[in-house]
């Protein structure tokens, strides 16, 4: 029976330890959650950007529009027949 006054105290501090325990992993879990969909929403910005961005690309890099520069800005035209010259191997 001496051990029982010990024994209850230590029994109160192991259960708060736990309560904080559980209070803290609830907490720790709700902020890493928050920032998983942070994240991901982040993910996802980055995602349509990209898209977007390689649509730009493409556009920009496309045989017409280099086509129109060339005879705009630089006054390129195609030859005519009689301008072209096959070379043999």
């Amino acid at each position: 029976m001496h051990s029982q006054p010990f024994l209850e105290p230590l029994l109160v501090v192991l259960i708060v330890m736990s309560a904080l325990a559980v209070s803290w992993s609830v907490h720790e879990t709700r902020r890493l959650t928050s920032q998983a969909q942070q994240l991901q929403g982040e993910h996802d910005r980055l995602q349509t950007e990209w898209g977007q961005l390689l649509l730009e690309h493409s556009t920009w890099g496309s045989y017409a529009r280099v086509e129109q520069m060339a005879r705009q800005q630089l006054g390129m035209t195609l030859p005519k027949p009689e301008q072209t010259v096959l070379v043999n191997p």
